[in-house]
């Protein structure tokens, strides 16, 4: 991968990947395996960004499938290791933000299913219902209401009154 391609069209949208990969892993060591196939699929794959929608787009529609793709792949695989099994509160290898509502906001964020994680991610990146909705390929109103849903329960989880 050439620095340039990297500083010019990775590199500015990696607080979009350092996001969803954050979102779906527990360690630091497997976020930066995320955030290492990420990018090197935006860059295998950049050719086929036929521009029907926005490059910010695009790249979280990939991040996301390459994430949700390691993610079935390390469910599937047989050999599992014990730090595939910590809790995001249990890890010792959790990776943290300095503010600590905002980890709390990540680790209530992880207990939502992988479909939900993407959308909330998607919404706290204040990106526009219709901008959800093409990621997802979907109507604006449905992810209104989805999303109306997640924050309930996220507001459930951090009250405590959800496991």
């Amino acid at each position: 991968m050439s620095s340039d391609f990297y500083t010019v069209s990775i590199l500015p949208y990696s607080g979009i990947i350092i996001k969803i990969c954050r979102a779906y892993t527990n360690s630091q060591e497997d976020f930066d395996d995320y955030y290492q196939e990420v990018c090197l699929q935006i860059w295998k794959s950049h050719e086929n960004f036929n521009e029907q929608s926005k490059w910010s787009t695009w790249i979280y529609r990939l991040s996301l499938n390459v994430c949700l793709t390691l993610l079935k792949k390390r469910k599937n695989n047989k050999q599992h290791f014990a730090s595939d099994y910590l809790s995001p509160e249990n890890s010792e290898d959790n990776y943290a933000f300095a503010d600590e509502s905002l980890n709390q906001l990540y680790d209530a964020i992880k207990q939502l299913s992988e479909v939900d994680r993407a959308l909330i991610l998607l919404y706290l990146e204040e990106k526009p219902y219709k901008e959800i909705a093409e990621i997802f390929e979907t109507t604006a109103n449905n992810i209104g209401v989805r999303i109306k849903r997640i924050k309930e329960r996220l507001k459930k989880i951090l009250d405590g009154k959800v496991n």
